[in-house]
């Protein structure tokens, strides 16, 4: 049952049809844990026990935070239960957010562990291919995260939850546990309401999310997807002009596959009343990298901020530190995408990025004509090109994250023409266009972009909701009838 699918449109429309007939709170958390287990079920039943075994540790864990210090002593001796009642929690704290970090480490680097230990034995293209989709949980990665946020929130004084079933709702509810939007606790529970019908204008707006999200993913990024596997499964007959059409549309693929997924969650738990926090925001129209990192992937990057950089010291202690701090983060980031060099060098472009960022912004501080420059249109044009281009080459590691791939690539990225046969086989006889034709359709792709970009911030133009509830059928008839013979999953669910 993926999203989206028929099989998960009849799922949702059941679940919305009972959660709005249910009047009670409780009643209506217990009818979202059961079809988010139902749910997981139907992708990977073998680690269901796993994952409630987690809800219920991190639920403890969380009880235990919150636990009162016992101030039954006298005067002399309050001053001893204090500290030991804040190393306690610290204890707790540090147990928690290891045990979760090394659960997560462990399934995410198994491949890496089997390595070390069975060093010439082991070779998992040996086997039928489908072992790492058996050895990793799905939706791990963002489940841990979101125990540790409520972990550390609660160690700063947020409250514990007392009800066992609504945290484990909360960890499991279906729209986003595979793949986000990485959402808070608390935030997420104070929407479980009891209010008596859904909001009109909220169950248009679900409706139009998840037409917009199955175009974005079945219409246009698993076609740009075949585009990107047919040139880059054959590296060594591509040239370089083969090469960056790959890149470009694979930067494309990534950003309409993750958001199209977004999309469609965010439309489903609308259904429900609960609103979902938006995870992108154009990040292909930005003009910098860190405002890149404010609108891509927007739940992880206020993750970082939050649990990672801010605990580091952030920017409050000199520029130097400030680069130290934001070098960690990004690499600490490409690590957990993956555990080939591919993604450390990827975190690392991003992070050189962010401390050149930084080093601009000082310089121009003190320096009047770059100050000029970067607000002037040329400067603004040159930060966005300069922006996007070094994003989309760090693409390249993060598709071709092993050695051997991303080497091959950078050896071929100039000067380099193609296989006689590539262009034939490739785009004429397996897509039916030029390469010329495809350049010219992904750019035209960005200026539709760029036209939603501009008439949505600049001129401040929303559909209504009658055009809305009008075209989703359209969008979902369309993506369905149009969509590739073979339905590509989602890359984030490698993560």
């Amino acid at each position: 049952m993926t999203l989206p699918s028929i099989l998960y449109g009849l799922f949702l429309l059941s679940v919305v049809g009972l959660y709005w007939a249910l009047q009670q709170r409780s009643l209506r958390t217990w009818l979202l844990l059961i079809a988010s287990i139902v749910f997981y079920t139907s992708l990977q039943v073998h680690y269901v026990p796993l994952m409630l075994a987690l809800v219920a540790i991190n639920f403890w864990l969380g009880r235990v935070l919150q636990m009162p210090a016992d101030w039954r002593v006298s005067n002399e001796q309050w001053q001893m239960a204090e500290q030991q009642w804040y190393r306690r929690r610290r204890y707790w704290l540090t147990f928690g957010v290891a045990l979760n970090v090394l659960l997560l480490l462990g399934f995410k680097y198994v491949e890496t562990w089997l390595k070390w230990l069975v060093p010439d034995g082991f070779n998992p293209e040996v086997a039928d291919g489908s072992w790492l989709a058996i050895a990793f949980p799905l939706g791990l990665s963002f489940f841990t995260f979101e125990c540790i946020a409520y972990l550390v929130d609660v160690y700063r004084g947020a409250p514990a939850t007392n009800s066992l079933p609504e945290f484990a709702a909360y960890k499991l509810y279906f729209p986003k546990l595979i793949s986000g939007p990485i959402t808070r606790f608390h935030s997420f529970t104070s929407q479980l309401t009891n209010q008596p019908s859904l909001n009109f204008s909220w169950a248009v707006e679900g409706l139009w999310l998840i037409g917009i999200g199955a175009v974005k993913k079945v219409l246009i990024a698993d076609h740009i997807g075949t585009l990107v596997n047919l040139s880059l499964d054959n590296l060594e007959r591509a040239g370089s002009w083969d090469l960056w059409l790959a890149i470009f549309a694979y930067g494309l693929q990534l950003y309409l596959d993750f958001s199209g997924y977004v999309d469609v969650a965010r439309g489903s738990a609308l259904l429900m009343g609960i609103n979902l926090p938006q995870n992108f925001n154009f990040p292909y129209m930005t003009t910098s990298i860190a405002d890149f990192w404010r609108r891509w992937h927007i739940t992880l990057g206020d993750w970082l901020r939050n649990y990672l950089y801010f605990p580091l010291g952030g920017s409050r202690q000199g520029l130097t530190r400030t680069a130290i701090n934001l070098m960690i983060v990004m690499l600490i980031a490409g690590v957990w995408h993956g555990n080939t060099w591919g993604f450390v060098i990827w975190g690392g472009i991003h992070g050189l990025a962010l401390i050149g960022h930084r080093l601009n912004h000082a310089i121009a501080q003190g320096w009047q004509p770059l100050q000029q420059f970067w607000r002037q249109p040329w400067g603004v044009v040159t930060a966005w090109a300069a922006t996007q281009f070094l994003v989309f080459f760090s693409w390249l590691f993060f598709r071709l994250p092993e050695p051997r791939q991303y080497s091959l690539a950078l050896q071929k990225l100039w000067g380099v023409n193609s296989d006689a046969q590539f262009a034939q086989k490739v785009y004429v006889e397996s897509l039916g266009l030029t390469a010329p034709q495809l350049w010219s359709l992904l750019w035209l792709l960005v200026a539709v972009m760029m036209f939603i970009y501009f008439a949505q911030r600049e001129l401040k133009l929303q559909l209504n909701w009658p055009v809305k509830l009008l075209l989703v059928p359209l969008m979902l008839f369309t993506a369905w009838q149009f969509a590739p013979s073979e339905t590509l999953s989602y890359i984030y669910f490698d993560f």
